[in-house]
């Protein structure tokens, strides 16, 4: 039985995750933190052997901190910290995903195949109007990966957040006399499930201490 602790529990994400790991047979949630419910990251890792955090970038680095030094795995669910440096604390793993769904880790994975062979590119990303970064996760990573295939990220990203959205990204590629769209809608949080528990179950027998990406524990 995984002990799991959820770091942002109040926050519409967190119930998502708490919801998610009372109802998975291998796991039990044992804390929940969030200033809303009056309970700190430290009093709600006492008995956890991972915490999932979907805080805000501010307290997200010092959240994971707290539980790397005391031996709590930690899967990170929020984007827009600097977590590289935070990974050497301690003597945990951290698992960090800029999205936790498989269908935007397809996208982005599409994406990377088709930058050697469409190199001119754009990026328009769309969430609910309480995101707090811009670009988001998603998109800065799409945007690493296709770089790296040898593709042309125009810039800037294209970022809209409006009431109504969930989490939307498409990836647009122009050619000579073409266009190619790779697109990725999220219609509720619950398609983030998934992804969530995948890496509870895998974050303590990560091949490195701090690994990026959903990707890594789907296609090795």
């Amino acid at each position: 039985m995984i002990r799991v602790a959820v770091s942002g529990a109040a926050g519409r994400m967190g119930e998502t995750v708490c919801r998610a790991v009372d109802a998975a047979e291998d796991m039990e949630l044992v804390g929940r933190a969030d200033p809303r419910l009056g309970t700190s990251v430290e009093e709600a890792i006492a008995n956890a052997d991972v915490m999932v955090d979907f805080t805000t970038p501010a307290v997200a680095a010092d959240n994971a901190r707290t539980a790397l030094e005391r031996g709590v795995h930690v899967v990170m669910g929020t984007t827009g910290a600097d977590f590289e440096s935070v990974a050497r604390s301690g003597g945990a793993n951290l698992f960090v995903a800029p999205n936790f769904a498989i269908g935007a880790v397809l996208m982005m994975e599409f994406a990377r195949l088709a930058a050697p062979h469409m190199r001119e590119c754009e990026i328009v990303e769309l969430h609910h109007e309480a995101k707090l970064d811009a670009p988001s996760g998603t998109a800065k990573r799409t945007a690493e990966l296709v770089r790296a295939a040898g593709g042309n990220v125009h810039e800037p990203i294209h970022s809209v957040r409006l009431p109504g959205l969930v989490a939307h990204q498409e990836v647009i590629f122009g050619g000579l006399g073409q266009t190619l769209s790779i697109r990725h809608d999220t219609t509720s949080r619950e398609a983030f499930m998934p992804g969530v528990l995948l890496a509870i179950r895998r974050v303590g027998e990560l091949p490195e201490r701090y690994v990026v990406g959903l990707e890594r524990l789907l296609f090795g």
